[in-house]
């Protein structure tokens, strides 16, 4: 089960309490206070894991504490800190207080950590409030209570390249035919729905492809699947905007782009500005020669990169990884216009 998002509640541990003890040995009068402190709470952090893919953990288990501090003893003996929570997410978790949505922190780098919920102080034993007109003094602190709240972590998978496009258009036989990620495939819309990661190896460079599921007119209000997945794509550096070309689907391929950008327009601004490479699939079927022309005409008049490609057979995907391998060696690619 591919889990994105979660609400999980966290606290820091208590803090010990501290001790109200006096000495007492023989051949020692007036021994004075030996209360030792109480420990302090452990924390509770997030530690990002490369190793993990989902917040699936969290799914079945939402309430998470850190050890409290040991309690102080007498002869001055300090009570143990409580140990810390460390809890595993994938990389690309973004965390956020659930009640004030106040960002906490983006862990995107492996073994990143980010406290949570801080532990406790542990109170002070009765020695530490000895003095020259107190010397027996009965105070004690309580330990103090650990911080806690609900929080809400939202995974962004970490890609540079996101393919993206109608349903059924042919993204999961694309990803699979450059990479070794198998993703679903079926002859059906929605086959995709979970993100699917693999990585494309062109000449030395490699890089991340990752394939969504598909995107429909309405999506970012919404509709269909797409909508829970555009955060996915939000990190990438470029996007390929697979484009149908069979002319059995009823749709016009260069309508077919224009409701996808405008989607990615409605969800973020930013996003609809990302640098697009354009690739028409299923190029080798009969029939499509002159719906490929439109579309060619169409991004070269947007200053937009093109291919056509058939994701089934391979071709055109060569050009096309190099294409986008290059871009993403420049650094600065392309910026698709709007149009």
């Amino acid at each position: 089960m591919f889990i994105d998002e979660v609400d999980i509640f966290v606290k820091g541990g208590d803090g010990g309490a501290g001790c109200v003890s006096f000495r007492r040995e023989k051949f020692v009068p007036r021994g004075g206070p030996d209360g030792g402190d109480g420990g302090d709470g452990g924390s509770v952090y997030l530690a990002a894991d490369p190793d993990l893919s989902t917040l699936l953990d969290f799914h079945y288990r939402r309430h998470y504490t850190a050890e409290r501090g040991q309690h102080g003893k007498g002869a001055n003996k300090h009570g143990r800190s409580g140990g810390d929570t460390v809890l595993r997410v994938p990389l690309g978790t973004v965390v956020f207080d659930r009640d004030t949505r106040e960002p906490l922190g983006d862990l995107t780098l492996p073994a990143q950590r980010l406290q949570v919920a801080q532990g406790a102080r542990g109170g002070r034993g009765n020695a530490r409030f000895a003095s020259s007109t107190n010397r027996a003094p009965r105070r004690a602190d309580l330990g103090r209570a650990g911080d806690e709240r609900w929080i809400h972590l939202e995974l962004k998978l970490l890609a540079d390249v996101g393919v993206i496009g109608f349903p059924n258009v042919g993204k999961s036989t694309l990803v699979s035919r450059v990479s070794a990620a198998r993703p679903k495939i079926a002859d059906y819309p929605f086959t995709t729905l979970v993100p699917t990661l693999g990585i494309v190896r062109v000449d030395e460079q490699s890089f991340v492809i990752a394939d969504v599921p598909g995107l429909i007119a309405g999506a970012a209000l919404g509709k269909g699947l797409g909508h829970r997945f555009l955060k996915h794509i939000e990190r990438t550096r470029i996007l390929i905007h697979l484009i149908d070309l069979d002319p059995s689907n009823g749709r016009e391929p260069v309508e077919d782009y224009r409701t996808i950008h405008e989607e990615l327009g409605s969800y973020s601004g930013e996003l609809a500005r990302r640098p697009q490479v354009v690739a028409a699939n299923k190029a080798d079927l009969t029939g499509t020669e002159e719906r490929c022309r439109r579309l060619e005409r169409f991004c070269a008049g947007q200053g937009l990169p093109f291919h056509a490609v058939s994701a089934a057979t391979g071709l055109g995907l060569p050009a096309l990884m190099r294409d986008v391998g290059h871009r993403l060696a420049r650094g600065l690619p392309e910026k698709a216009s709007t149009p």
